[in-house]
């Protein structure tokens, strides 16, 4: 069993998948229930391409983009909250304009190099959840736990629209379903840290089970060390 309070036997929870199946809500409940640390990762790209977004920075800026990545700097005080260089953008990345330009952005080989070794050096000596792209592949590629968490675009843009709807923000759904297949593309081709299942991954597909479901399948998994 796992003993999710030991200060010794630290371990992480790599999530994997494409955007919008749920990944970042079950890792952040896994966070919570676990009593682990959560660091969110995409929510470091999308800091990156909104900061970049609002100073004029191209999309995929090769030059100025890897500058920018190590001069930002985020905390996460609560699961679900992102302060970006000292101000509260956790609604401000999930903006439609910040999902479309994001893969572009940190498919730069030293953008990706500077966010990756931050969560690396996050996760040393303590025990954490992570999601993203290529967390179980890439950045830890030992993790005693990975998932890969799937679920059919159409379901993942009617509840992004959801979720941008409960934010205030209001989104077309073709628009949305448009952005996340041309980002599934993109992830999936690029050349650094491409978006793919580790072989070893526990496959988790949320396409027609509940939120409640998906958690308590990862978590029952976890608890029991296999």
């Amino acid at each position: 069993m796992v003993d999710a309070s030991s200060n010794t036997a630290t371990y992480v929870v790599a999530i994997d998948g494409p955007s919008g199946t749920g990944k970042s809500s079950t890792a952040k409940e896994l966070s919570r229930r676990l009593g682990i640390d959560y660091l969110d990762t995409g929510a470091m790209y999308r800091g990156l391409s909104l900061r970049a977004q609002e100073t004029g920075i191209e999309p995929g800026d090769a030059r100025l983009l890897p500058a920018l990545a190590l001069e930002l700097e985020f905390l996460f005080p609560v699961p679900g909250r992102v302060l970006l260089d000292g101000h509260d953008v956790s609604t401000a990345i999930r903006a439609p304009e910040i999902s479309a330009r994001v893969s572009a952005d940190c498919a730069v080989p030293k953008v990706r190099e500077v966010l990756v070794q931050r969560q690396r050096d996050y996760a040393k000596g303590r025990s954490c959840v992570l999601d993203g792209r290529d967390i179980a592949t890439v950045v830890f590629p030992d993790a005693r736990f990975k998932f890969y968490i799937d679920c059919d675009p159409r379901v993942r843009a009617r509840r992004r629209v959801a979720e941008l709807s409960a934010m205030g923000m209001k989104s077309d759904y073709e628009e949305v379903l448009s952005n996340l297949v041309d980002r599934d593309r993109q992830d999936s081709t690029r050349s650094v840290g491409p978006l793919r299942r580790a072989p070893d991954a526990i496959v988790v597909d949320t396409s027609e089970i509940s939120f409640e479901q998906q958690v308590e399948r990862i978590l029952s998994i976890v608890r029991s060390g296999s």
